[in-house]
């Protein structure tokens, strides 16, 4: 869960990046050791204002950096008259430079500082203040077996940076890794903390720039964009004299036997979502029930790839892929669609006959993978894709030179040059059947209507995850149609239709 998304910074850092914008404050003049301080004077206040009543405060403690602002977190603590202590998971002597003084700060102030035990009982509020941002490789004992006695305590975690053992870049657990309540996080908002296994592990995240403005920003190219606010791209208002023919026509492609409704959930959001007209070549047994369900939607009941020649050529987008199978009549569809020389999306059983090198991706295309669908496109396994989920959306969008869109946790929209966009928003009422079909539609209207490949997905995947949150209020249940007005509602409040 995100506190206060709004609040939140756009700029995405890695750790090596976030240790260069610290290197650039301290460089203009701000002492290693007051950015230590500031760091624990926000983790302190983010800790009083989450548990307001007075209970022990246990700070366990590591070797670097992380562990000075929990030594620092722990002074202010015993100074306001809390009961605290700090267990070192490692020998205190090691400590070096800014932390070794915060060492010697927490123990001139009378701060039991402890050595950590494996059968020691952990009470009152736990500050994770083990590993920071350097870590690389799996945790190894004793820090490991420290991590795994937090989380079986059962008790409230505040995590100092990032929970130990989560990868600052990627999201990834290396090995183990502390399941915080509260994450707050310093100078750079970390990628890891949005995506792959970070937003299960971060709990509420705070962010504290400790200074860093927009100076230090601008001296560190960020490396993602956090889809939110000037991150998100818009569309102009429309002229008086608009008529239908300025905003496309989408041609979804899709619906084999038994699967007609994915189909129908991506032509029916297309429209909705202001595509000029949208047309629908699926199975004849369909053309019925989406007449009969949206009439304004152009249905054609296809037998085979012959019948799509005429309608592809008046088509100035494609969405490809929702029900489509992979029996020989969606693979005919899927070849002929191939050829068609304008945006399109590919989605769902498109994905898996891409990989089986059915079909050759267009050129001014979307792919919309899931992790799985992902690991067939690279031909690697899901866990591969998910230890690094930036490194497989930016793959793809290179392989298939597309814009990428990597569904999950901290949906991931990649550029083939390079260019990273991490969406944060969304519920868990949304892990439901239809709504990559809805998803796919809506990018292909926003194409419609004369976004880029890459500006279409950015705030395709935002609209659909808000709208996903609206609807996810209710809980359980939720349906892929009760998604469409929705994002036309978003839509709309985000880019009017008159200027």
């Amino acid at each position: 869960m995100i506190q206060n998304p709004a609040d939140l910074p756009l700029a995405l850092y890695r750790a090596e990046q976030t240790r260069a914008l610290d290197a650039w404050l301290i460089a203009a003049g701000t002492p290693g050791f007051v950015l230590m301080q500031r760091a624990a004077l926000a983790a302190w206040q983010q800790l009083q204002q989450r548990w307001p009543e007075v209970r022990p405060v246990t700070v366990l403690a590591g070797v670097g950096n992380n562990a000075g602002d929990g030594l620092l977190l722990a002074t202010l603590a015993h100074q306001a008259g809390w009961p605290v202590r700090v267990l070192a998971v490692g020998d205190p002597a090691r400590l070096q430079g800014d932390a070794a003084r915060a060492r010697d700060e927490a123990l001139a102030a009378g701060v039991p500082l402890l050595p950590w035990r494996p059968d020691q009982v952990l009470e009152g509020i736990l500050v994770d203040a083990l590993l920071g941002t350097g870590l690389s490789g799996a945790v190894r004992p004793p820090f490991a077996d420290a991590i795994r006695a937090i989380n079986a305590s059962g008790l409230p975690v505040l995590a100092i940076d990032l929970p130990s053992g989560l990868s600052a870049d990627t999201g990834q657990v290396l090995g183990v890794a502390v399941r915080a309540t509260l994450t707050v996080t310093f100078i750079g908002l970390k990628l890891g903390l949005l995506t792959g296994e970070g937003p299960e592990l971060a709990g509420v995240l705070v962010f504290a720039a400790l200074g860093a403005g927009a100076q230090a920003r601008a001296a560190v190219a960020p490396e993602a964009l956090r889809l939110a606010g000037a991150a998100l791209p818009v569309l102009p208002p429309r002229p008086r004299q608009a008529h239908k023919g300025l905003f496309g026509l989408l041609l979804v492609i899709g619906g084999d036997l038994g699967t007609g409704g994915a189909a129908l959930m991506a032509a029916e959001a297309g429209l909705r979502c202001g595509a000029g007209m949208v047309g629908l070549a699926t199975r004849p047994e369909h053309v019925l029930a989406s007449l009969v369900r949206c009439p304004e939607i152009m249905c054609h009941g296809l037998e085979s790839s012959f019948a799509l020649e005429s309608l592809r050529q008046r088509a100035t987008v494609l969405v490809v892929g929702p029900g489509l199978g992979q029996r020989a009549w969606g693979r005919s569809l899927l070849g002929l669609a191939a050829r068609c020389p304008v945006p399109q999306v590919w989605d769902a059983d498109a994905l898996n006959l891409l990989a089986e090198g059915v079909a050759c991706l267009p050129g001014q295309a979307i792919i919309t993978p899931h992790p799985g669908e992902a690991a067939r496109l690279l031909g690697s396994s899901i866990a591969e894709v998910q230890q690094d989920r930036p490194a497989a959306a930016r793959a793809l969008a290179r392989r298939f030179d597309c814009v990428a869109v990597l569904k999950g946790a901290g949906t991931l929209v990649a550029a083939p040059d390079g260019q990273l966009a991490l969406c944060d928003r969304g519920h868990p009422a949304m892990a439901s059947a239809g709504l990559g079909d809805v998803r796919a539609g809506l990018l292909g209207a926003l194409l419609a209507q004369g976004l880029s490949p890459f500006a279409a997905a950015c705030l395709g995947v935002w609209l659909h995850a808000r709208a996903g949150e609206q609807a996810g209020q209710e809980g359980r249940g939720l349906l892929a149609t009760e998604l469409i007005p929705l994002a036309r509602q978003l839509l709309e409040a985000h880019s009017p239709c008159l200027g």
